[in-house]
């Protein structure tokens, strides 16, 4: 019978793929563009600094990006060595495509990508300054890419048993043309997956973003139990089976509260707080939460055995990335 016998959870931020020093760059960018305040309303950048608290100023040193940058860093190489040490099978990845697959002419809620592989190459053109460029460019491999391997014959057995389950889940088998699998399952390729043999993995893709088919907070939830279910039926060769939530937590303005309620129910097993979410706070970057809700669901039976958690702050308006990076196993 097979079995999920590890959760991981994972920021991707970009801000993991500059060096310290660039984390200082973002407040342009961040000052050009349009954010949601706490409440998730949408706010001018110059707005959100009226809102900001005064003492943000002590998170924005030279010194104080290096430590946590170099903390992240730390952090994501002991989620790689969970992942190896667990000796998975297959590892389904739960990610948000932010249009890097799907367009508006079909922006599915909740879809399966069950092809033999995806590919992993950069094949768009990304707008800004080098520095950002090059930090986009990092979430994939160089020229024509690579294809990685996808445990096709897991995802159409719980495509197959989620349907039995009342999810009316979207499919797909080969990427548009000219696409690469996005960036929330390419980092999990390029940082967290050994190079030399990476786990075949079980695309799975939750439109957090866009309106108005965004999975509610309780559905997020409900899915996770529902692939735990499907994956104990499972007879296949893929036995021990890894589940991930890719990206969040807050962002692209740092919720701190919002973060800890996450966090404190993650580790109580507290499926009611995940499930009542406000669904108006998970907006823009913040809505990747939803990954982690539905991860949570699927890992109910095991323990949060490690998690740690940096409130990046990049500007005096409070914005960054809540970066978050979890482990949940059985405790053997």
């Amino acid at each position: 019978m097979a079995q999920i016998v590890l959760g991981i959870g994972s920021s991707h931020s970009p801000m993991l793929n500059t060096t310290a020093d660039e984390w200082a760059c973002f407040q342009q960018r961040d000052a050009q563009r349009m954010h949601h305040d706490k409440s998730g309303r949408e706010v001018s950048y110059a707005e959100l600094l009226t809102l900001a608290p005064p003492d943000l100023g002590q998170h924005l040193s030279a010194a104080v990006y290096a430590d946590k940058h170099a903390r992240a860093q730390r952090d994501l190489d002991r989620l790689a060595q969970a992942i190896a040490q667990a000796r998975l099978d297959a590892l389904i990845v739960v990610g948000d495509d932010q249009k890097e697959l799907f367009q508006e002419d079909n922006l599915p809620s909740i879809l399966i990508y069950r092809g033999a592989s995806i590919l992993n190459a950069t094949t768009r053109d990304r707008i800004g300054p080098p520095w950002y460029q090059r930090a986009f460019s990092r979430y994939f491999d160089d020229g024509e890419g690579r294809e990685y391997p996808v445990a096709a014959e897991l995802a159409e057995h719980l495509t197959a048993g989620l349907i039995e389950r009342e999810f009316d889940v979207a499919t797909s088998k080969m990427a548009p043309q000219g696409t690469s699998e996005g960036h929330a399952f390419a980092f999990v390729h390029k940082r967290l997956l050994p190079p030399d043999a990476p786990v075949p993995i079980v695309p799975l893709c939750l439109n957090t973003y866009y309106p108005p088919n965004q999975p509610l907070p309780r559905r997020c939830h409900d899915l996770g139990r529902a692939l735990r279910e499907a994956v104990t039926s499972y007879s296949g060769p893929a036995q021990r089976i890894g589940i991930l939530a890719s990206g969040g937590l807050s962002h692209l303005t740092i919720d701190e509260q919002l973060d800890q309620e996450v966090i404190d129910a993650l580790r109580r097993h507290d499926a009611q707080a995940l499930r009542s979410l406000p669904a108006c706070k998970l907006r823009a970057g913040s809505s990747e939460i939803r990954n982690w809700i539905c991860v949570a669901g699927a890992v109910e039976h095991l323990q949060v055995d490690w998690l740690d958690y940096i409130a990046a702050y990049r500007t005096p308006a409070g914005t960054g990335t809540g970066l978050c990076f979890a482990i949940w196993s059985d405790g053997r």
